[in-house]
């Protein structure tokens, strides 16, 4: 590892995202893996999308073994700036419409509760008409 430890800005690190010029943040590190790139196992595809963000998980999930992980020394080139880092997004469900229990279509409601009282105005009407005494 570098003697002294530089410290740079995300914004600065994100722009490095090309096969030619590659870093990726790593566990608050930043490491410069363009040298690898044709040698990696996953290709250059999977050191590509890792760029532009933390790739703590990404690096991680795939289980890398202790060898890779000794390898990663010769890459680094110093520390991030944890206060330029975006904050991670969290996860926000959609808002879910009203449980209906009996499945009736929201339209089918509101027509009933028109056309019933109607129909209850119309039967009065009907049965006043024909025992009126006349």
């Amino acid at each position: 590892m570098a003697a002294e430890k530089k410290v740079l800005a995300f914004e600065e690190v994100s722009q490095h995202n090309k096969t030619k010029d590659c870093w990726l943040i790593i566990s608050g590190k930043v490491y410069d893996v363009t040298p690898f790139m044709d040698d990696h196992p996953g290709g250059d595809e999977v050191l590509l999308s890792s760029t532009g963000k933390d790739a703590t998980n990404d690096f991680e999930d795939v289980g890398h073994s202790d060898t890779a992980r000794d390898m990663m020394e010769k890459y680094y080139i110093g520390e991030i700036d944890s206060s330029t880092v975006p904050a991670t997004r969290t996860y926000v469900a959609p808002v879910q419409p009203a449980y209906n229990q009996d499945k009736t279509p929201e339209f089918i409601i509101k027509i009933l509760q028109f056309l019933v009282p109607i129909l209850i105005l119309g039967l009065a009407l009907v049965v006043r008409q024909y025992t009126k005494k006349g």
